[in-house]
């Protein structure tokens, strides 16, 4: 009884040693996906090294970008009369964000002005997202550094932007209320400017933790099939409708972004409403 005893400690120690290794060997390829290096792994044991002077996020940076422009010099045809096709698609997407994000919240005349601004933020966080949903490919937003320089294009506008618009000191008479005693103001205008670095940080933070928290968990769920195997092929069913909710996803963040950089900057061109 004592050696089927040990036998029996012998392989259940042994079992969980293998799942254990697994597990680390699941969660080190995720952790090298979702961070930023110079080497890409797009499949398990399949890797290569970049050049030095690019990540791979700032390579995944570089495609969209290169996608993007592609998209709009050579499959956008401006010489048809009637819009179809793409070039319809691409149209009302341009369309939406002028008319429904940038005149919305910015006037007629600020809108239009800043509607190059708007769908420029739009397409290139929606091309990043869509980018970093295929795979063997990263997502360049997961990257807290550039979501932090996106955000501090919309601080540049939200402070020199209103500035030039407003002039110097109309853009500091922005944050001063009509009717509040003086005594409160000595603590409310502070609070207001340091609200314009806070307002910067939470449009950087909310768009690198819902794109790296949706890969974070699409790749626990899959990697439950190598830890466990074919007990756990239901989660690749989940781990298909946390896909299909990440392309979702992709379009919501760079609606969100857009939107609230189109208020936040709107706000400081128009501080009286």
């Amino acid at each position: 009884m004592s050696e089927m005893a040990v036998n029996t400690n012998a392989a259940v120690t042994a079992a969980v040693s293998s799942v254990q290794m697994k597990m680390d060997a699941v969660q080190g390829f995720i952790m090298h996906h979702v961070s930023d290096s110079h080497g890409m792994m797009p499949f398990p044991k399949v890797s290569f090294d970049l050049p030095s002077f690019v990540s791979l996020h700032g390579l995944m940076l570089i495609f969209s970008a290169f996608l993007l422009l592609l998209s709009f010099g050579l499959l956008y045809k401006k010489q048809q009369a009637v819009p179809s096709g793409f070039t319809n698609l691409l149209e009302s997407f341009v369309a939406f964000v002028r008319n429904d994000i940038a005149i919305a919240y910015l006037g007629p005349d600020d809108g239009r002005k800043m509607a190059p601004l708007f769908c420029t933020f739009f397409f290139f966080i929606l091309t990043m997202n869509l980018v970093g949903l295929v795979p063997g490919l990263a997502a360049a937003t997961s990257n807290l550094a550039v979501t932090g320089t996106l955000a501090c294009i919309t601080l540049f506008f939200m402070i020199f932007g209103a500035m030039y618009r407003t002039g110097v000191l109309g853009f500091f008479k922005g944050f001063i209320p009509h009717g509040i005693p003086w005594w409160v103001l000595i603590v409310l205008v502070p609070i207001e400017l340091l609200g314009l670095f806070i307002k910067a940080g939470a449009l950087a933070i909310r768009l690198f933790a819902n794109m790296l928290a949706g890969h974070i968990v699409l790749f626990n769920l899959l990697g439950l099939v190598v830890i466990f195997g074919y007990v756990a092929l239901p989660s690749v069913a989940m781990a298909l409708g946390i896909y299909l909710l990440e392309v979702f996803i992709a379009f919501l963040q760079a609606y969100i972004f857009t939107l609230l950089s189109a208020i936040f900057i709107g706000q400081r061109y128009h501080p009286e409403h």
